[in-house]
């Protein structure tokens, strides 16, 4: 069954346009998802997941107003569909320690991102395992 006649579609959290831009050209190769949106806090997110319904977000972690993974914790809380990558420049290791709990599926380094990256984490939701890249 192709996931192209039902695109998946990703909202895309970030304060830094660069990266915002550079999120969508991953999604731009990645079949069966979409760009949804954009938002550059974590209140805009909350505010932008109710409107949009995404079937995926990529959430920077470090963000003025809210960080990401406080957004991720109301996010995933009100809409326990919605399946949650956290993003950031961090090496794996060094994650603050509640980025496993705040309900993201998976953390990637920014460096990392890839349409194949995103695919395999997608794909992985189900395990109830965060996943670090």
């Amino acid at each position: 069954m192709s996931d192209a006649s039902h695109p998946r579609s990703v909202l895309v959290v970030d304060d830094q346009a660069p990266f915002r831009l550079a999120a969508r050209a991953v999604l731009r190769r990645l079949d069966g998802f979409e760009f949804a949106g954009e938002a550059r806090s974590g209140p805009e997110a909350i505010d932008l997941v109710a409107a949009l319904h995404p079937a995926l977000i990529l959430m920077d972690i470090h963000m003025p107003l809210m960080s990401g993974i406080e957004a991720t914790r109301r996010i995933v809380a009100e809409h326990p569909d919605v399946a949650v990558i956290l993003c950031s420049t961090h090496d794996p290791k060094d994650l603050p320690a509640d980025a496993a709990a705040s309900g993201a599926i998976a953390y990637v380094s920014k460096e990392h991102l890839s349409a194949a990256t995103i695919r395999e984490l997608w794909e992985a939701r189900q395990s109830g395992a965060f996943v670090s890249r």
